[in-house]
Order: C-alpha cells, then structure tokens, then sequence
C-alpha cells in the first residue's frame, strides 16, 4: 500500500531533520484517504502498478533466497538478515510507487468508515492480486531463464523454500497467513506515520524482517517463490527428490491469502478502524457560541 502524497502544514525553509511522526490517530486518516485513492484509481493503472508490486516483493524474495543459500551462517542469524534484506520489496513498493494485495487490506478502513463499497474493495483486491501474480511470476521466469541459480547453493535452496511452502497443511498456511499480515500491515501503518523516506524505511524493516525469519507466510512472497521452486526442479529434477507442484501452490496460496485478509484486514484494520472512528463519532460537539451584538 502506498502512502499518498500529503501536504505538510510546516512553513517552508532550511531542510532539517525532523523526528516527529504522525499520531495514530491521523494515520488512519491517511490510511482511510489513500484507500479512497486506491479504490477508485482505474483498472490499467491498478493493474499495471500490481505487476510493479509483484516485481517488487519478487526481488525482495529473491535477495532473500541468496542470503539464506548460505549454510555457513547460524540459524538465527540467516533468519535475521534474510529478513532485513526480504524487506527491500515492501520498501520499493512504497517509496518507489506500487501496489500490493497484502498492504491494499488496509483498505477496509475506507469501507468501515462508508467511503468506499464493498464492490470497490473486492475489484481493487481482484485487480490488485491479478498484477501481483503477472509482476512475482514474470520475476520467477526471468530468474530462471537468467541462470543466474547456478550460483552456491541458490538453485537447492529455492527449490527446497518452494517444497516445504507448497507440502503446508492447509491450516499452518492459513495461521502463518494472518500471523504474516498483521506484521506487514503494521509496517504499512507505521510507514504512513513517517514523514521522510528514511522514516518510511525504518519503520518497515523490523515488521517485515521479523515475519521473515518466524518463517510467516506471504501471499505476494509465494507467487514468486513456489513457481521458482517448480521451474528449475522441472530443469533439473535431481537438485531434489520431491519438488514442488502447481497443485501445491494453489493448495498454499488460497489459504495463506485468506490468512492474510483475516491478519491485516480485521486484526489490524477493523481494529483500528474501531478505535479511532469511535473516536471521531463519540468526540462532544463544541458549544455554541452565542451571536455577538
């Protein structure tokens, strides 16, 4: 989800640096705001800037895959760092410009709060998600026909992600999915509340990077990974004695998308949602003045 663009009421002067971020309660304004933006954007522009956030998440996913490749590292630490770099697709997609079907849950705060309808959100997610597979899945065909793989370990690892992803009990998928969104969300929150490009950056890294190494999962993340994993098992079936298959990535990515819709829609959006239109409805009127002689 990007953030829109929003005036800043600051008087003009010297660049400075500012460590003031917006409160709570004006992020879900803007949240609110650029979903209205983002529902009613036309279906090309939505389209053609969800290939560019498929692309995105993919090359996050992808720097990941390399860095996890390397078994010489301690466990924690290849989930640490593989996360912090995973997170330069959620950065790209907000600072570069794109849209993601994790972030654009958010949308039901413009719902909840009767700016936008329910037909709206449901054509924004459709268009949003179709991009995402055209951008993640196109990445995976490029990486495969790059042979840039048959680097170290990165042809072994990717297809042993993409198993381990597509042989998920549907359950583990749909749990990690929610788990997984309501980090994401909450990165796309936080990255709404800053004022400059540094600040949006800080604020995804650690959300991100901690849904990566708890080994969450990330529907956007799958469309690149899983048909990674099956393109090059299909190229060499010896890298690995079971590999994935289409059938396992749709078994995956049904429920980890609904996951994802449960973690950043409701336990993230409907909540506050919630609390800060609460607020806005329950605040007192002011007095009224009486009419000067």
């Amino acid at each position: 989800m990007v953030p829109s663009p929003d005036a800043d009421p600051r008087p003009a002067g010297p660049a400075v640096i500012d460590l003031d971020a917006y409160s709570p309660a004006r992020i879900a304004e803007r949240v609110e705001s650029a979903g209205v933006g983002k529902a009613r954007l036309g279906f090309l522009n939505t389209f053609l800037l969800g290939v560019l956030g498929g692309g995105f998440i993919g090359l996050g996913a992808m720097y990941f895959t390399i860095i996890v490749s390397d078994a010489s590292l301690p466990f924690a630490a290849q989930r640490a760092v593989g996360g912090l770099v995973f997170s330069l697709g959620l950065i790209l997609v907000v600072l570069a410009g794109a849209e993601l079907f994790t972030g654009n849950i958010l949308l039901v705060m413009a719902l909840a709060a009767g700016r936008i309808t329910l037909r709206e959100l449901l054509a924004n997610w459709g268009t949003v998600f179709l991009g995402n597979v055209v951008g993640a899945v196109g990445l995976a065909v490029l990486f495969a026909a790059s042979g840039s793989w048959k680097l170290g370990e990165i042809e072994a690892t990717a297809v042993h992600i993409a198993a381990a992803k597509a042989s998920l009990p549907p359950l583990e998928a749909f749990v990690r999915g929610i788990l997984c969104n309501v980090l994401v969300c909450l990165g796309v929150w936080l990255a709404m509340g800053g004022r400059s490009a540094v600040d949006k950056i800080a604020a995804i890294l650690f959300p991100v990077s901690a849904f990566v190494a708890a080994g969450f999962e990330h529907s956007t993340a799958n469309l690149y990974f899983i048909p990674l994993g099956i393109f090059l098992h299909s190229m060499h079936p010896g890298v690995a004695e079971t590999g994935p298959t289409w059938m396992g990535f749709l078994q995956n990515i049904v429920p980890v998308s609904l996951g994802n819709i449960v973690g950043g829609g409701v336990m993230v959006g409907v909540v506050y949602s919630a609390i800060y239109r609460r607020r806005v409805e329950s605040k007192p009127e002011e007095p009224s003045q009486p009419p000067k002689s």
